[in-house]
């Protein structure tokens, strides 16, 4: 009897029994075989050692694949685990994830352990490595599987076991002496893992994330592809720490938090000055391109939250607040409900359409203390959000204009490389599925007529319609997601927001929800990150500081700082009492993008000389000449 195989390019493979994916990256090529880590059959990843369904179409998955670098992390936390438990006998290990860069793996022990600890870990990983275990599935009945783990003291492990689903196959996994709870696949020994992993560091956690459940000891480690690719990216972590916003907000001047106000910034004057100017250059944008700005209350009935579809989605990121009449007031954490309640008012034609609404108000939500850090994830923030309303015909049309603009702005910010997610429907999704399907199909032909190349994500949409993400990368190569766009035909129905048509009749506009930076906050925090605070003179808090050498030119240096503001130059003046490299090493540590260091000599000639961050050469100019410079350089892109 033949067994047939389909491959991804459409070939076929015949064998005379049953294969396994070995056997057929064996049939393919001994390299091939060697490489293999695992197979999709069917788009199913599995462990390559298991029998193969007869006509299913089969991929070899190796090393350099995206499933092949998330089998090596899943397996890192399996071998760190081994490890811990060889080490430390009577550690229970609970739950171990891959995470983005790596994996983390829970463990119940007493003691806690200490920086010396990961590292006999991590020698002992080396060591599983190199013993090259084999690591095979095995089916067990479900009540073996409890007993079992409860004589080896793993009472999380039975505890997981008997909250399965009864019809839930337990599959163990054994790699040497250790056994392990795991729905797999995994590689098919530990050898595969090779040696481009570290463990990193150790925090606290709770079984199953509730406080009133024991306490864990959680290790995280990142895992790669091989040993260049792991010290490329700790070398860009050491460089993301040198960067970090909030050690280089506190060296600017910018901004601080403190306790009293968790998730929230106390912005100084020059924090402040460089949000605005964030926000004004946004803006200006966005009134170029035809969108009008409004105001919606901060506090809204739940009511309006709960009809919107908000409050089932997000109740629980929701501050919220009950009157002295007993009602149930939210914060809001998003404008989305607010705009609709605008274009309602008052009966629209399709000749008024589009309409783009933005807006730029506080918006508030509850994030998890854990999950705050600085700028990049705040309970407060700013959004240059936005609203168009269209009919389905404009989709297209509004698209085309929005990805324009996106692309202007990032370009500004010195962002050239754009990856585009499409997030197609959610599992918990508000809507019809013909709905979907007509926002769907809209969004895929808006992209495609701009030629935009996308990644699909699937079942990652918002719960009112599809979506794209903007990712940009920075200049230390990380990705960040700002921009989204979102075709919704779901919130103008919930919301009863209507035009008149062409034909007279009652029709629901399109609601795109759109917004090129995303949270204010969050973006300046990247803009500091990537730039290392060496922001471009047009952004920067305080572009200009005029230093003098001696108190002598005291007189001078009023006279230039009022020609730069005349200019429209912000700018301060250094008349301390200290010696000139003294006062260029501290605005340069506060990252001042232009010193002009006034002298005796500068004052008797009416001239400035030029010193630029980052820079030891000095630039001597006629005031005159320097001022119309520095304006040019300091005036807004566009």
């Amino acid at each position: 009897m033949s067994v047939s195989y389909r491959l991804p390019d459409g070939a076929e493979m015949a064998f005379d029994q049953p294969a396994t994916g070995l056997d057929l990256a064996n049939r393919i090529s001994k390299k091939l075989a060697k490489q293999a880590l695992a197979v999709k059959v069917d788009g199913a990843l599995k462990d390559v050692y298991l029998t193969l369904p007869a006509g299913s179409t089969v991929q070899i998955v190796t090393r350099e694949d995206t499933d092949g670098l998330e089998l090596i992390r899943h397996d890192a936390a399996h071998i760190m685990a081994e490890a811990v438990q060889e080490l430390f006998p009577g550690t229970q290990v609970t739950i171990g994830p891959t995470i983005e860069n790596g994996f983390y793996y829970d463990f119940h022990r007493e003691q806690p352990f200490t920086p010396e600890d990961l590292k006999a870990v991590e020698k002992r990983m080396h060591e599983i490595v190199k013993r090259n275990e084999d690591i095979r599935r095995e089916v067990w009945d479900r009540n073996e599987a409890v007993e079992f783990f409860l004589e080896q003291g793993e009472t999380f492990k039975a505890e997981i076991i008997r909250d399965l689903p009864a019809d839930q196959e337990v599959s163990l996994y054994r790699q040497g002496n250790f056994i392990d709870l795991c729905r797999g696949p995994h590689l098919p020994s530990t050898s595969k893992l090779g040696d481009g992993f570290k463990l990193t560091k150790v925090a606290g956690a709770y079984w199953r994330g509730d406080s009133n459940n024991p306490q864990l000891q959680r290790i995280y480690g990142t895992a790669w592809r091989n040993k260049d690719e792991l010290n490329a990216y700790l070398k860009q972590i050491e460089e993301a720490e040198k960067r970090d916003h909030r050690k280089l907000g506190r060296e600017m001047g910018l901004f601080h938090q403190q306790e009293e106000a968790v998730g929230s910034m106390f912005w100084h004057p020059k924090g402040w000055r460089l949000r605005r100017t964030l926000e004004n250059y946004i803006r200006g944008k966005m009134e170029r391109n035809g969108y009008q700005e409004v105001n919606t209350p901060q506090m809204m009935d739940r009511k309006l939250w709960e009809q919107s579809g908000h409050w089932d989605k997000y109740g629980d990121d929701m501050f919220t607040i009950c009157t002295h009449d007993h009602r149930d007031m939210a914060i809001k954490p998003m404008n989305c409900p607010g705009h609709v309640q605008i274009f309602n008012q008052g009966l629209k034609s399709y000749r008024d359409l589009p309409i783009r609404l933005g807006e730029f108000t506080t918006l508030f939500r509850n994030e998890a203390h854990g999950a705050l850090h600085g700028l990049m994830r705040a309970r407060t923030f700013g959004q240059d959000d936005a609203h168009i309303f269209c009919t389905e015909a404009q989709i297209n049309e509004e698209t085309a204009a929005f990805i324009k603009m996106l692309r202007e702005v990032y370009a500004d910010f010195d962002f050239t490389e754009i990856k585009v997610m499409f997030s197609d429907r959610p599992a918990n999704r508000a809507g019809s599925d013909e709905t979907w399907d007509r926002a769907e199909s809209a969004l895929k032909a808006a992209v495609e007529s701009v030629g935009l190349d996308y990644i699909l994500n699937p079942g990652e949409g918002a719960f009112y319609g599809p979506k794209l993400e903007f990712q940009l990368r920075d200049a230390i190569g990380r990705d960040w997601q700002c921009g989204t766009l979102q075709v919704d035909f779901v919130l103008p129905e919930r919301l009863d927001a209507e035009y008149v048509g062409e034909d007279s009749q009652r029709h629901r506009p399109v609601m795109l929800h759109r917004a090129v930076l995303g949270s204010l906050e969050r973006f300046l925090g990247i803009v500091i990150e990537s730039t290392a605070g060496y922001l471009p003179l047009w952004l920067s808090p305080l572009p200009v500081v005029v230093a003098t050498i001696t108190n002598a030119v005291d007189g001078y240096a009023a006279e230039v700082s009022a020609a730069l503001a005349e200019a429209g130059v912000t700018n301060e003046t250094d008349l301390r009492n200290e010696k000139i490299g003294y006062k260029v090493r501290e605005h340069s540590k506060s990252k001042v993008p232009v010193i002009l260091v006034l002298g005796e000599k500068e004052a008797a000639e009416g001239q400035v000389a030029i010193r630029r961050l980052g820079s030891q050469n000095t630039e001597v100019m006629a005031l005159e000449a320097a001022v119309a410079l520095l304006k040019e350089q300091t005036r807004m892109p566009h």
